[in-house]
């Protein structure tokens, strides 16, 4: 087995898991994962080892969603965002499907990089420390930002 194979055997579930926390799109996300791979094939012979793999390979995903949202400007009218039980925390909000939905219009028009790292921590579920890796950040970074991103939305919840 090669040593792309192995890689590919081994980290291409998470990355896919990763592109549809980012994209939120799961066709979408199978193929930023084929082109992720595709990419790192071509990569690998100049890949350092600088950082772990999973960083390495979910930067390339990143990097392939950003240059698809460059070549694919969304146009999408949005309706009447509903006002949230301000009790609530976000992560229940996100559990109820038309606060969910509420919060998905507002984090699509959040700059980045708020809009990344909330959803790599909340969707995708990753640590501050992989967040920041991504980044080429601290975890501290990452979680300032996460906060940052989390009182955003909440603000525009209560608009």
């Amino acid at each position: 087995m090669t040593e792309f194979e192995r890689i590919y055997r081994d980290y291409f579930r998470e990355v896919e898991l990763y592109l549809r926390a980012v994209c939120k799109e799961e066709l979408l996300a199978e193929e930023l994962t084929e082109q992720t791979f595709f990419q790192a094939m071509k990569e690998l012979p100049r890949f350092r080892g600088d950082c772990d793999v999973r960083t390495w390979l979910c930067a390339i995903g990143r990097n392939c969603y950003l240059s698809h949202l460059r070549r694919n400007k969304p146009q999408e009218n949005l309706d009447e965002l509903q006002i949230p039980d301000p009790r609530k925390s976000m992560e229940e909000q996100l559990v109820d499907k038309t606060q969910a939905l509420a919060i998905h219009r507002i984090l699509h028009d959040l700059p980045e990089p708020y809009k990344e790292v909330f959803s790599l921590r909340v969707f995708g579920q990753l640590s501050f420390e992989d967040i920041g890796s991504l980044f080429g950040r601290t975890a501290n970074w990452a979680c300032v930002t996460y906060h940052r991103a989390r009182q955003k939305i909440l603000a525009k919840l209560e608009e």
